[in-house]
């Protein structure tokens, strides 16, 4: 791509020939390098994931978190830069007392979502910043309303979703969620399937170890952005391991059996 975009890539406010802005382009790009983010939204509430991966083995496993709590209702899941998302962690906390202060009430998602899409597309615009180099998602329930869960990108662009995944294996998770029937699942059996998801997407060999984090916003939770009860997170990662176990031993005795037919 540094080829194709010498010379209009120096600036954010710099379009190229055909239209594109490389430096949103290459924020996109370090999206794509984090490891895999989940979120459902349920019946009764939003479950996220995150597959954080463990760079140092030295490192504590409950520092550096990609899913922080910006409200009482709202959560953000991270993919990309965590440095990055901590401004927009720290732009959503003001957001929320500020309209709580003024309005005595609890921000909707989808202006939350918005005023937050606002501050990332407003990055794309002045030649002397650069864009975020992360990809959120948002999980909010409303207090007299539904739980929803939006996705910001590095461009600005906001959407809500039933579902989504952003970061590394988004393409095949996004093949995975789409079998869900999103009106009847619940935020337990949520937990189980994003937990399942991320363990069958990765490589063991080929990536490093990680660290399973889960939050979610349900009924259950009192509809407050909370960590996932240990037990329940425990029995989804056995669950998940177990799946992704006899998957492996299921392909390994298919190639012995095609092996067996050649000869």
């Amino acid at each position: 791509m540094s080829s194709v975009g010498a010379g209009y890539d120096h600036y954010v406010t710099t379009f190229s020939p055909t239209g594109r802005v490389f430096q949103v382009e290459y924020a996109a790009k370090a999206v794509e390098k984090s490891g895999t983010v989940l979120g459902i939204s349920c019946k009764d509430g939003v479950v996220m994931g995150v597959e954080k991966f463990i760079l140092s083995r030295m490192m504590v496993k409950t520092s550096n978190r990609r899913i922080q709590t910006i409200g009482t209702h709202s959560g953000l899941a991270v993919a990309g830069l965590v440095a990055d998302a901590r401004q927009l962690v720290n732009k959503g906390r003001k957001e929320v007392r500020d309209y709580l202060s003024f309005y005595g009430m609890t921000i909707p998602g989808r202006l939350l979502s918005e005023r937050l899409a606002g501050e990332v597309h407003s990055n794309t615009l002045y030649w002397w910043l650069r864009p975020y180099g992360c990809s959120v998602l948002l999980a909010h329930y409303d207090k007299l309303g539904k739980p929803g869960l939006w996705l910001i990108q590095p461009s600005g662009v906001v959407h809500k979703y039933f579902a989504s995944a952003i970061g590394k294996h988004k393409q095949a998770a996004k093949s995975e969620l789409e079998k869900i029937d999103f009106t009847k699942i619940t935020c337990r059996e949520a937990v189980k399937k994003i937990a399942a998801i991320i363990y069958k997407l990765h490589d063991d060999i080929k990536e490093k170890a990680f660290e399973l984090e889960m939050t979610w916003i349900c009924d259950e939770s009192d509809r407050k952005h909370t960590r996932i009860p240990a037990d329940l997170l425990a029995e989804a990662v056995t669950a998940a391991k177990d799946a992704k176990r006899l998957a492996e031993m299921d392909d390994s005795d298919s190639e012995s059996e095609e092996e067996e037919k050649k000869h």
